[in-house]
């Protein structure tokens, strides 16, 4: 049997992004799977409630708690979240940073549009200096 392209699978552990909803932005844990449209989820150290959330609006991430059991409770999602670093291993990933970097982007007002042009120009100059003087010798 060929082996699958597929590595996220919805599964009890897997840590989530949630896409919508008021939580939107934060991760939780898959804790128990409903049916085929729904999961229970949990985020106790990301102050997500135990709630029933449709897949539609998770998006699986490559992170996953091991030895999670079935239908495990706050607390225990809890304490296996915080041993295993869960929320850092997530500020840590590439995938947080690049929506750290958007948000604070977003979050600019006009005048920090402008510093960043400059800087963007600044930067840019410098490089192109560079590269030709790399040319030239």
């Amino acid at each position: 049997m060929p082996e699958s392209n597929f590595k996220r699978f919805v599964e009890v552990g897997r840590v989530v992004l949630l896409k919508a909803g008021p939580y939107s932005g934060k991760i939780a844990v898959i804790a128990e799977i409903i049916d085929h449209n729904r999961a229970i989820i949990d985020g106790p150290n990301t102050s997500v409630p135990r709630q029933s959330y449709p897949y539609k609006h998770l998006s699986l991430t490559p992170l996953k708690l091991a030895g999670l059991p079935r239908a495990a409770g706050t607390g225990t999602v809890h304490k296996v979240a915080a041993k295993e670093a869960i929320v850092e291993k997530w500020e840590k990933s590439s995938w947080a940073q690049k929506r750290a970097a958007v948000e604070k982007r977003r979050s600019l007002n006009d005048f920090g549009r402008f510093s960043v042009m400059l800087a963007k120009k600044q930067r840019r100059d410098v490089v192109r200096k560079a590269v030709f003087k790399a040319k030239k010798a």
